[in-house]
């Protein structure tokens, strides 16, 4: 399961990488939504691709997520009074009596105090980091599709709502961000072969047994460990990685776009890191296929799965 990815978040560089056009409207739609109070979860990366506006629809995008980023502002600052206020009072506390509560409470405070000042900081900062761009189930990504013959880029959430299906099912199946190979022609049947997309990234990450990782057997009364991974192509690159997609609406909600990256069995140097799934990134050469598929060929879209772009996946201890 492809839990975590390291994406390329900056919508311009699709435009240069594919002579793609962004789909603007969805991704003003978005941010609007979430000026407006809904929980989408967006990768500051994809922000700071609108800090400098080339037009009218990006200025508007700027505005809203200037207006959403000063009302977190605003929240986070009344947080971090409260917080401080609570340290205060908890260390006073304790300077008369020494007590569990007031022990509590000091830890409590002093760790959102550093959770809150940390999240301003990410707000005010311009300089962009590494996990700017890296999405986890249920975050925004940019996903590059075909729409009237034409490359288009359209943000979508990481977890992919089949159009039709109850919104209870992004509960009921939480691992619908990841599209096993083998259920392609079953769960999966109403997208595969239909709506397919690409999502670049240059690394992925998985959560795996350390005991498995270590190529071992676990010590009699010994508890397993829980690790991430960091995985990374070599030679480094970007990869195009095959996605299903889907359009969900419902009466009365706004319409869902969203994805789930296909899965197949792990090439060997994965399966002995510990995990026993992996990505498919496709050739660049498939890419106009993959994005038109055919539903009555189904066998030519395995294909392209088979014959895929096939790195060394080089893999360390994620930070």
């Amino acid at each position: 399961m492809c839990y975590s990815a390291q994406i390329q978040a900056d919508y311009r560089k699709y435009v240069r990488m594919f002579g793609a056009q962004m789909s603007i409207h969805e991704f003003a739609r978005l941010f609007f939504e979430r000026a407006e109070g809904s929980k989408a979860k967006i990768p500051k990366g994809i922000e700071d691709a609108f800090a400098n506006p080339q037009s009218d629809d990006e200025r508007e995008i700027k505005a809203l997520i200037d207006r959403f980023n000063a009302e977190q502002t605003s929240k986070l600052e009344q947080d971090l009074f409260k917080q401080r206020k609570r340290l205060a009072d908890a260390e006073r506390s304790l300077q008369a009596k020494v007590t569990k509560a007031a022990i509590e409470s000091q830890r409590i405070a002093t760790d959102k105090i550093a959770w809150t000042r940390g999240k301003l900081d990410d707000i005010q900062r311009t300089e962009p980091e590494e996990r700017d761009s890296r999405i986890f189930p249920g975050h925004y990504a940019p996903v590059l599709v075909m729409e009237d013959g034409q490359r288009v880029i359209k943000p979508m959430r990481y977890q992919c709502r089949i159009a039709g299906k109850p919104a209870s099912y992004d509960v009921k199946y939480p691992g619908t961000y990841n599209a096993r190979r083998d259920s392609l022609e079953g769960f999966w049947k109403p997208l595969f072969g239909h709506s397919h997309g690409i999502l670049v990234l240059n690394a992925f990450y998985e959560n795996v047994s350390k005991a498995r990782m270590e190529g071992r057997e676990l010590a009699e009364g010994e508890k397993d460990e829980n690790v991430v991974l960091e995985f990374r192509p070599n030679p480094a690159h970007e990869m195009l990685v095959a996605c299903l997609w889907s359009r969900w609406s419902a009466p009365g909600e706004p319409d869902l776009l969203s994805f789930a990256a296909i899965t197949d069995e792990p090439p060997s140097e994965v399966a002995a890191a510990g995990h026993d799934r992996c990505i498919i990134p496709i050739k660049p050469e498939n890419l106009d296929a993959w994005l038109n598929p055919d539903a009555l060929d189904l066998a030519t879209l395995h294909a392209i799965l088979d014959d895929r772009d096939r790195p060394y996946y080089e893999h360390q201890l994620a930070a």
